[in-house]
């Protein structure tokens, strides 16, 4: 058992204990595809969305040197037909190519000797699994010489973040196409790849550069954040998983719902963030954990950059609007950007955003990321536009808590004639966006639910204060074409406060509605 041939089960087993949620159907589709013309995949996923967990889990399925049947037997793939077939039947390649840049960082050694880095651990590892393999010229010709072996099996590469040494060396020409010659010499290799290599699957951040300078990999199949195919369900929980995870940690399943869920996928309509949902389950309490991620870092650069009315955009995206962007000029890296869509694209594949394909359309998806857009709007780097609108947001946020409706309602008569508004005022939805970005402010001091269910019905927003935060719990009811009155009555008749105990005593009612008559908006805003 090796370190990178051969690994074994053991970083399966640590992580597959009684909290575990059964992902393995992922495999079914991988083996459908081993050995044959499709044996080549490329996952690409934003961090923290269970990318090296699925590593972990296909190496202790086919690596050969160890038996999973204890990891698998009560696992979904133990239903299919194929289980038995490809269970510990291969040879395994795992490599976790971040590990191996940080490796080079500690010993001072240049990008460019990772690849030979690479190369001698699996020649070390290869012999330790293979000790009377006759020694050849290139680590190509063991691996074929331990895969035509009578007791040997082709090899089945597992590579975890591929892309981490296209990133780290994106001004490094001579390291990139040494690693690519390294990635060619394995899967476009006429007299290696067939004979040698029974399947391979890749994760990254994004999918692959479009410029033909990668191709050593092009002839992967790729599944994206924009084109996830059938690995959608796969590419984090599902709502049944979520509400046994729930259930069994006693935490409340609607706030678990309004924090991590949103990521619409290939008609996967409720596909949460794997990471999030564990970590607030151990806390029993849910906030951002996406914070950590290095990608979050790099959001204010992003985000700064002004094509085409960008930060308009992003302004009307935080306010809850969904907006179609074109993705086909993206380049997939971090550096190219030449539009709007170009950023705005990056940042579906960074998990900022969510893409509805049928629409052609992207929003924010959850709370969760929401308040990574807040860590934005607080950072010191914002333009004077960003400064100017959170200086408005937080003088109506003002307004409302002191009760004053008259002075809410003007706010929303200026903004609804802003750029930032919908283009057709037509409707309660369209209301419902000026309203949310108007309170763009209340991002850090409120979570914000749409459509929560309380009481008699559902309330059309609710802000639900943090817990940091001494600032009043609010039900928002929006009426089109009625009075504000009619939207308090509303709250107190159906009872939409019956969800906010905790905020007892604390919790006003804000009634807002629009008359398409008198093109005017009225607020009336109570005690609860």
């Amino acid at each position: 058992m090796g370190t990178y041939v051969n690994p074994g089960n053991q970083a399966f087993r640590r992580i597959s204990g009684p909290d575990y949620v059964d992902m393995t159907g992922l495999i079914r589709l991988v083996n459908d595809r081993v050995g044959g013309a499709q044996s080549l995949l490329c996952i690409s996923r934003p961090r923290r969305f269970g990318k090296s967990y699925a590593a972990k889990m296909l190496t202790a399925y086919y690596d050969r040197s160890c038996d999973s049947h204890t990891l698998f037997d009560k696992k979904t793939i133990s239903r299919t037909k194929a289980y038995e077939e490809h269970l510990n039947k291969y040879n395994v390649i795992c490599l976790d190519m971040t590990s191996f840049l940080s490796e080079a960082k500690v010993c001072h050694r240049p990008l460019g000797e990772v690849p030979q880095m690479i190369i001698e651990a699996l020649r070390e590892d290869l012999m330790r699994e293979y000790p009377n393999l006759p020694a050849r010229k290139t680590l190509n010709e063991e691996l074929l010489c331990a895969a035509e072996k009578p007791d040997g099996k082709p090899f089945i590469f597992i590579i975890d973040e591929w892309d981490a040494m296209i990133r780290e060396a994106k001004d490094d020409e001579a390291a990139q196409t040494a690693y690519l010659n390294l990635l060619r010499g394995w899967f476009k290799n006429t007299s290696f790849t067939p004979k040698a290599v029974a399947a391979a699957y890749m994760t990254g951040i994004l999918p692959i550069k479009k410029d033909g300078s990668q191709s050593a990999i092009s002839d992967f199949e790729e599944y994206s954040m924009l084109y996830p195919g059938e690995f959608a369900r796969f590419t984090g929980f599902s709502e049944t998983q979520v509400k046994r995870l729930c259930k069994k940690n006693q935490i409340d399943f609607d706030m678990v719902k309004a924090w991590y869920d949103g990521y619409e996928l290939a008609g996967e309509h409720a596909v949460y963030n794997p990471y999030s949902v564990m970590s607030a389950c151990r806390e029993k309490a849910c906030r951002s954990f996406w914070n950590t991620t290095s990608a979050a870092e790099a959001m204010t650069d992003y985000i700064n950059m002004d094509f085409d009315g960008l930060q308009e955009t992003v302004a009307q995206l935080i306010g809850g609007a969904e907006i179609e962007i074109s993705t086909s000029r993206f380049q997939n890296d971090f550096e190219r950007f030449r539009t709007r869509d170009d950023v705005l694209t990056l940042l579906v594949h960074l998990g900022y955003l969510t893409y509805d394909a049928a629409k052609k359309a992207a929003h924010i998806p959850n709370e969760e990321v929401r308040d990574e857009f807040r860590h934005f709007l607080c950072n010191d780097q914002v333009g004077e536009s960003w400064k100017k609108l959170l200086s408005r947001s937080r003088k109506l946020m003002a307004d409302t808590v002191r009760g004053d409706g008259e002075a809410v309602a003007a706010a929303l008569e200026e903004i609804r004639g802003e750029n930032y508004a919908p283009q057709f005022y037509n409707n309660e939805q369209a209301l419902r966006a000026v309203v949310k970005y108007a309170y763009i402010s209340a991002i850090g001091q409120y979570m914000q639910v749409e459509e929560m269910p309380s009481g008699k019905g559902i309330a059309d927003v609710a802000f639900l204060p943090t817990p940091l935060s001494r600032l009043p719990a609010m039900v928002v009811e929006l009426k089109w074409n009625k009075t504000a009155g009619g939207a308090i009555s509303q709250i107190r008749e159906k009872q939409y406060t019956a969800k906010l105990k905790p905020y007892a005593g604390n919790i006003l009612l804000v009634g807002i509605s629009y008359d398409e008559r008198t093109g005017r908006h009225t607020c009336l805003i109570e005690k609860a």
